[in-house]
């Protein structure tokens, strides 16, 4: 399925192919400099199907996308990518909890095998940050965090304008924060997480119910849960904004959102500063293949960077242009140099 935006003033423009690995399903889009998505296509995740078969679902949206830069007149520069965790650097591998098939899957490789294009990758709520960060919620923020409660849970920390990474790349993981000490066993090995007690996942199970046939409750329950952690974040790291999205807080709205910014009136110190807040994502449902997009051109930006450093030359080769500046010096939220 194809989600196409035709606009005449995308020809002769590059894009980057993101790529979002969902809850329920696959998405790849066509993502400008500017923030712009032209172009997107799904695919459902399915149950019970062995790794190949997720890729190939995964491959028809990816070529979708290759039919649909021709058809818009632009150029695919590389390929971005939001996963949940764990991964390794640049989704080399990637292991989705709610894809049991994929544990340590070769993500990277099998996509450039695919298409011929470098990789870069993220987990999903990293790059939500970039998305936030350049064209949302958090815009003209220098520091906050981003949350992503949905099949798994997931977190993004941008400080003093910089997107944090951690040791291989998977600084955020705000779904092993334990909020409910000697609670349920997390898929981690301990009790409490807040990935083992709010999410989608965890709220089907605990409930028997779907996600979108919340009670009152549990409603109120996942947003007290999610704002204790949300609340230790902003005092742990003197922030004062924490950005949500996901298929949770989509489906149970003001109830968890109210929940959640009482429970970090209760728990957040931040010294002196604005009392901090808990706020909806401002992208919707274009706000991961956004973030994808922005991974993309990140990897790019750093791309340039490393060859001109290396070859000592501040200028490409013939014929080569960039295409991105930074909004913000080091998340390298992108933006049309020309």
């Amino acid at each position: 399925m194809t989600d196409a935006t035709p606009d005449d003033s995308t020809k002769r423009r590059d894009v980057i192919l993101a790529i979002d690995v969902g809850a329920d399903e696959f998405s790849a889009g066509l993502v400008t400099a500017r923030g712009e998505l032209i172009d997107r296509s799904f695919a459902d995740i399915e149950s019970d199907v062995g790794p190949q078969s997720h890729f190939a679902a995964l491959a028809s949206a990816v070529l979708a996308q290759r039919e649909q830069a021709v058809q818009h007149g632009v150029r695919i520069r590389a390929i971005g990518v939001g996963c949940p965790g764990e991964i390794e650097r640049n989704c080399v591998t990637v292991s989705p909890a709610h894809i049991s098939a994929w544990r340590s899957f070769p993500l990277a490789q099998h996509l450039h095998e695919l298409t011929d294009l470098p990789i870069y990758g993220d987990l999903d709520a990293k790059a939500l940050a970039l998305a936030e960060g350049w064209l949302g919620a958090a815009r003209g923020v220098r520091s906050f965090a981003t949350m992503v409660v949905s099949s798994s849970v997931g977190g993004g920390f941008v400080i003093d304008g910089e997107l944090l990474d951690g040791r291989g790349g998977n600084a955020g993981h705000l779904g092993h924060v334990i909020v409910e000490p000697g609670g349920r066993r997390c898929r981690c090995g301990a009790r409490g997480c807040l990935e083992a007690e709010a999410s989608g996942t965890a709220i089907e199970t605990i409930t028997g119910r779907r996600i979108d046939e919340p009670s009152w409750d549990i409603m109120r329950r996942t947003g007290r849960l999610v704002g204790r952690a949300a609340g230790m974040t902003c005092s742990a790291l003197d922030i004062d904004l924490v950005v949500v999205g996901g298929t949770v807080p989509e489906s149970f709205a003001a109830t968890f959102y109210n929940a959640a910014q009482e429970e970090i009136d209760a728990v957040a110190r931040v010294g002196h500063g604005a009392a901090a807040r808990i706020t909806p994502a401002r992208l919707g449902d274009r706000g991961p293949l956004i973030g994808a997009g922005a991974v993309g051109w990140r990897g790019l930006r750093r791309a340039l960077r490393a060859r001109q450093r290396s070859t000592g030359d501040a200028t490409p080769p013939s014929g080569e242009q960039p295409t991105v500046d930074s909004a913000t010096d080091a998340v390298d939220a992108p933006d049309a140099a020309s």
